[in-house]
């Protein structure tokens, strides 16, 4: 039997997806014969109501001999296994006394299981059950059926065993529509936590209760949706999000979406390949993560991300969110702050050769080599020469407008941080 289940995970199976209140499992009439057919043979009545004891037994025999999964299961599932073969062959017999009837029963051969055995066995593996019910009854209709009545009782369990074929089919898919339900919801509940910070040992069980394999890194996408999200769209976007990569989870919040891709592939062509998902405007990546912690901070980054990306009317699609870093900032991103001084202004800072002073005379003089040089009495080669160190320092190049901006918004902040202002205090 499985161990607990994961995060208070609701009841699955039989009785998850036939609650007291339910309607019941849709019958199907069988037709019956016509003629002097349509009751069975009072004798043979007689005889397979006498002899369920004796099919029961036989039908067990021939699981443990037939079927390898059988054998394989606990012993506890085996029992299981055989109440249902056994309540299958009663509600046979009861409906082979009137066989004119519907096998209004056929649903309840299920409901004696626990609702963990549809985890245990496969909707596979309950059919091959059924066969071997049938084949049970149909090696001994000779014994039970009355003479000349053989053809009727076979065909009788031919019937019956396609509207249990039926039912066995309707419980696993209700209970795979309930287990994809609150699959569903806990996935909601794991992104949110983990757009919270919220990482604990019980966020940890809920992801691994999910299929989460933590292998490789893991990449958080932010967007938006043209329009909200049906249940319909919103499982088609669920499965395209598990055929791009091996690990990964989906929260939709209103008209955002929030995507974890994790793994060992490329989670770069995960990104290419979910793009059309998302609606119009910026879709942003946070920085690669290793751990749900990570992902925590790299969801904050990215939604920091597509808040702040309107001002970067030339921003590519999809953007990483620390190339939005000065953005980032004008909406009030303490992170991306101190990633900018981080990065940026303390390397210059801490550097020999003036590069600090160089790229301040640049950026003040219009970004022009000359000017710099003028300002700085050295030659505009050594002006370019030292714009080269500095973006070998900081990654960033004050050669490229978009770069120069970034660094430009770093030796601001850099400033601020070197005469103690942090942030502006209301005065009344």
């Amino acid at each position: 039997m499985p161990g607990p289940s994961h995060g208070g995970r609701p009841p699955t199976g039989a009785q998850a997806v036939r609650p007291a209140d339910a309607t019941p499992p849709r019958s199907r009439t069988v037709d019956a014969p016509k003629g002097g057919e349509a009751t069975a043979n009072a004798e043979t009545q007689r005889r397979v109501r006498e002899g369920s004891g004796l099919l029961a037994a036989a039908a067990m025999r021939r699981l443990d001999e037939d079927l390898d999964w059988y054998r394989a299961l606990p012993a506890e599932d085996r029992s299981w296994v055989g109440l249902v073969a056994q309540a299958g062959i009663t509600a046979f017999v009861t409906w082979f006394m009137d066989p004119t009837r519907p096998p209004h029963g056929v649903g309840d051969i299920f409901a004696t299981a626990p609702p963990e055995l549809t985890r245990s066995i496969s909707l596979q593996h309950t059919l091959q059950l059924v066969r071997v019910v049938v084949d049970v009854v149909e090696s001994n209709s000779d014994r039970l059926a009355a003479p000349g009545d053989e053809r009727s009782l076979r065909e009788a369990v031919l019937r019956y065993s396609r509207e249990v074929a039926f039912s066995a089919a309707e419980v696993y898919a209700r209970a795979a529509e309930v287990r994809g339900a609150w699959d569903a919801r806990l996935e909601a509940l794991v992104v949110d936590a983990i757009v919270r910070g919220d990482v604990d040992d019980a966020l940890r069980s809920r992801v691994a209760a999910l299929g989460w394999s933590g292998r490789g890194s893991t990449l958080v996408i932010v967007g938006t949706t043209a329009s909200p999200l049906d249940d319909v769209r919103a499982a088609d976007l669920r499965r395209a999000t598990r055929r791009a990569a091996d690990d990964a989870l989906v929260g939709i919040h209103g008209d955002r979406l929030v995507v974890l891709v994790g793994g060992e592939g490329d989670l770069r062509a995960a990104v290419t390949a979910l793009l059309p998902r998302f609606g119009p405007g910026p879709v942003v990546v946070g920085p690669e993560a290793q751990d749900l912690a990570d992902c925590a901070r790299a969801a904050r980054a990215a939604l920091a991300g597509l808040a702040a990306a309107a001002a970067w009317a030339q921003a590519p699609r999809p953007v990483q969110a620390d190339d939005l870093l000065p953005e980032r900032v004008l909406v009030g991103d303490v992170t991306a702050r101190r990633a900018l001084v981080h990065r940026a202004y303390e390397p210059l800072a801490a550097s020999q050769g003036s590069l600090l002073e160089t790229l301040s005379a640049y950026l003040g003089t219009g970004r022009s080599l000359e000017a710099a040089a003028r300002t700085l009495y050295v030659h505009p080669n050594t002006v370019r020469y030292r714009l080269r160190r500095v973006a070998d320092v900081t990654g960033w190049d004050p050669l490229d407008a978009r770069e120069s901006y970034v660094l430009q918004t770093a030796l601001a902040l850099g400033r601020l941080d070197a005469a103690g202002v942090t942030s502006i205090v209301e005065r009344p």
